[in-house]
């Protein structure tokens, strides 16, 4: 898919070379304000648009998604500009604003899906004879297939002898050997070495399935046991992501002050004392903490012990039915963050007697405590609420992609699709 990233990358460049060109024509003559001014809007809008998704290969088809994606992301990163922008003493005119949203909101998504059509179609699928049972990974094969456009292809399974897979290498009807299960492929390892030499594609499945998916179900860290143990094994909270917790929770403590006071206030006059919710909850390497939140259901809501949020509908409090759908009764959090028992980024925290619970009917359920819990993250910008085991198990995928993946990169795209998560009202925090 190195070919797709090409393209957009050719795309955004392309589109911020036009946003300059109009912009030039509108303003005439640029002084340095301007010109960082002009900056500021064009990547806060591009910065939108790829925090509302503009660029997933999900929405590069579909002309409906990406206008919405495009038009939501450019508005939302314009108006985010302007808290810069105002700063300025000669600003930038109106018409700069206006025509530049219109092209991001309509035109850009216009050419993106006619563009990434014809360059999809260009790419030929490649056909994978698959080293694995299809009854026991066959619906991942199919969700990654659907996941890649179409571009990848099972030409068949094989449960192979070493002299089964020379045949099929020597009718040379495939493009690749995907292995799909470490015990089944180690009978021919001499063969896929062979193969790899003769220039024959030899993948894993894991890599494609993180590529495509974006997560990492049970069922592939059950094939390839030895190889996640390693990666999980070497997962450390880093000195970086301490020092980016401190300067958002700071920042974020000293924006909303307003917030809180009117929060607090409200909650007061709705339901009365105490403001401020505390619960137990289970953070890194397994260990309790108390986590705060402005109190959005009634006081007596678990008083017969701990429920899911689903479970409580009919407990919530007036201001917390308003405060919920967009997170605000999470922004104590910021404070927990600030002493360090959470981040602003990861596994979300739950409570012990659900973790007890969750651990002992997912495997490697615990390994989501190899860093801190975090008040937004992968999973809650990439899938629902999780009601039930089968849904926990696939929020969890996302969860061990993110803690074996994690990046400062992929922290700032995950504090980036926050903004969708709330203006949506997708996911779960």
């Amino acid at each position: 898919m190195q070919f797709i990233r090409i393209i957009k990358g050719f795309l955004v460049l392309s589109y911020l070379v036009i946003l300059y060109i109009l912009e030039s024509l509108l303003v005439g003559s640029w002084t340095p304000g301007l010109f960082l001014q002009a900056t500021i809007l064009n990547l806060s809008i591009f910065l939108g648009i790829y925090a509302f998704r503009g660029f997933d290969n999900s929405n590069l088809q579909s002309l409906n998604s990406s206008l919405v994606a495009y038009s939501t992301g450019s508005l939302l990163g314009a108006l985010f500009s302007l808290i810069a922008i105002l700063f300025f003493k000669i600003k930038l005119p109106r018409e700069v604003f206006f025509s530049s949203l219109f092209l991001s909101s309509f035109i850009f998504p216009i050419i993106t899906t006619f563009v990434m059509k014809k360059a999809i179609s260009l790419i030929p699928p490649k056909r994978y004879l698959i080293i694995g049972k299809e009854t026991e990974i066959g619906e991942i094969i199919r969700e990654v297939e659907k996941a890649s456009m179409g571009k990848v292809k099972v030409y068949g399974y094989m449960n192979p002898s070493s002299v089964a897979l020379e045949q099929a290498l020597s009718l040379n009807l495939f493009d690749a050997i995907l292995v799909a299960d470490q015990k089944l492929s180690r009978s021919v390892e001499s063969v896929l070495e062979t193969a790899s030499l003769q220039g024959k594609s030899v993948e894993f499945l894991p890599l494609i399935v993180e590529q495509t998916l974006k997560r990492i179900p049970i069922e592939l860290i059950d094939k390839f046991k030895d190889y996640y143990e390693i990666q999980f094994s070497s997962v450390r909270e880093t000195p970086s992501k301490r020092v980016l917790d401190l300067f958002i929770s700071i920042i974020a403590m000293l924006i909303l002050s307003p917030v809180y006071l009117v929060i607090y206030l409200s909650i007061l006059l709705d339901d009365g004392l105490p403001i401020i919710f505390k619960q137990m909850r289970v953070g890194l390497n397994g260990n309790n903490f108390i986590m705060h939140k402005f109190r959005s259901m009634k006081k007596d809501a678990e008083s017969t012990g701990a429920k899911y949020a689903t479970q409580q509908e009919s407990n919530f409090t007036k201001i917390g039915k308003l405060m919920r759908p967009i997170r605000l009764d999470e922004i104590p959090q910021f404070y927990d963050i600030l002493m360090g028992k959470m981040s602003f980024v990861g596994p979300r925290p739950e409570q012990p007697k659900f973790a007890k619970e969750l651990s002992e009917e997912l495997p490697y359920y615990n390994y989501r405590h190899k860093l801190k819990p975090g008040l937004t993250g992968w999973a809650q910008t990439n899938y629902k609420y999780a009601a039930t085991i089968e849904e926990q198990a696939k929020k969890l995928s996302f969860d061990l992609y993110y803690i074996k993946n994690r990046s400062l990169l992929l922290d700032l795209q995950i504090i980036l699709r926050t903004f969708e998560t709330v203006v949506f009202r997708k996911g779960a925090m």
